[in-house]
């Protein structure tokens, strides 16, 4: 998938006036229906079912559904579950660019990742109260790295409160091991299946408190992709299924070298210590010259974790590196203003570019998580920052994994 950019400076962006926010649009027949058949052959291909829990409790009301986020045939599914009934999505605003116009007509609601953005809460309201459309969302916001729920912010049982409709939860099952995010957009064979559910009719969400709210949801966010590929058996038998890995295991669990994984066909790497992990079919990592000391990859992920909040605990952690700087501030087009830097510590992240324009500050008190993401657009692995008058898409130069420094943000956070 690729982007439109303009290559320009940082200046002229800064100039360009911002875009008048629409109020949500109700998407009709036609174009809901355009989507679901544009989304039917992966559904067909991929064998697509969906079992409905305790879905009487949201009779006909629109509903806030909150989806977990896995790969690009999310979407997909959402629209193999509720047509013909209309709905909204709320996306990140890169996704409206050069289809601004088709992406409104689908009901898409616009916002700015991890920024606070009181005007999507409002047009969330608007869109269940007045368009009487159900509104889904991506409570984590990021894609899962490893296969299980990424940080979600803990406003989310005042956002049910204030909306004050049912709320349902859409568990994948398949959709990360089909298309994982590491993967490079290499899709896989799999079957792919759905859990919906009502965890909460309107008069639970009016009964209960925001803190009891975010207990429900965050017990139905709590699966684990590899986990459940092992005890259902599911095979990957793809010969590139590693292709990549070391973005997400990017830390030798033997010599504890950084940046020096390399994931390619079904084995990873340390070019440094020569350490060689296989990839089976069932996902589970064997090391081939050593003792395995991960054979599950979210605990390999955990590992990393702490060994970023050590890092941080003795004040060590820090990254200081040279990256091509993009801008997002309108919906034509993806800005490219040239190379800066990028540093992160405990204090947060600053951004300097631009001969001098561009001097950024994003304290670590804004941000619990990081948008990062992987060959983002197909330009490259990326960490984003910013606020509601600018986005930063920062692409660091050389081998830097970006998964480290959304560890390190919310490993910051935690002890703010």
């Amino acid at each position: 998938m690729k982007i439109k950019i303009i290559k320009t400076t940082y200046e002229k962006v800064a100039s360009l006036k911002k875009p008048t926010r629409k109020k949500p649009k109700k998407p009709s027949f036609f174009f809901r229906s355009l989507i679901r058949i544009l989304s039917a052959p992966t559904l067909w291909s991929t064998r697509f079912t969906c079992e409905k829990i305790n879905m009487e409790k949201a009779g006909d009301e629109p509903c806030l559904i909150l989806m977990n986020h896995c790969s690009f045939t999310d979407m997909k599914i959402a629209y193999g579950i509720f047509y013909p009934k209309p709905f909204g999505i709320v996306v990140t605003t890169d996704a409206l660019i050069g289809k601004k116009w088709l992406m409104e007509q689908i009901g898409c609601i616009p916002t700015q990742k991890f920024v606070t953005d009181a005007a999507l809460v409002k047009d969330m309201i608007r869109a269940v109260k007045k368009k009487k459309m159900s509104v889904l969302m991506y409570p984590e916001a990021g894609y899962s790295f490893d296969g299980r729920a990424t940080v979600m912010p803990d406003t989310l049982g005042k956002l049910c409160k204030m909306m004050a409709v049912p709320v349902v939860t859409v568990i994948t099952d398949g959709a990360f091991l089909r298309d994982p995010l590491y993967n490079n957009l290499q899709i896989r064979k799999t079957k792919v299946s759905a859990t919906v559910k009502c965890i909460l009719s309107s008069d639970e969400v009016e009964e209960k408190s925001a803190d009891e709210i975010n207990r429900l949801i965050f017990d139905e966010f709590s699966f684990d992709n590899f986990a459940e590929q092992v005890k259902r058996g599911t095979e990957i038998t793809e010969p590139f299924r590693a292709d990549c890995l070391h973005r997400i295991l990017y830390k030798c669990p033997f010599c504890k070298a950084e940046g020096e994984m390399v994931g390619e066909g079904t084995h990873i790497t340390c070019k440094k210590c020569g350490k060689t992990y296989f990839m089976n079919t069932l996902g589970r990592m064997n090391c081939e010259n050593g003792e395995t000391q991960f054979s599950h990859i979210p605990d390999w992920y955990d590992w990393q974790r702490q060994c970023v909040r050590e890092e941080i605990e003795k004040g060590e952690y820090s990254l200081d590196v040279p990256v091509d700087i993009y801008l997002i501030r309108t919906s034509k087009a993806l800005y490219s203003v040239g190379a800066g830097r990028l540093i992160h510590t405990a204090d947060g992240f600053t951004l300097k570019g631009d001969d001098g324009a561009i001097n950024y500050f994003q304290p670590s008190k804004s941000l619990y998580t990081l948008n990062a993401d992987f060959n983002w657009y197909e330009i490259g692995d990326v960490i984003g920052i910013g606020d509601k008058d600018m986005l930063y898409y920062c692409f660091p130069k050389g081998n830097i994994p970006v998964a480290k420094t959304r560890l390190a943000t919310e490993e910051i956070y935690k002890n703010l």
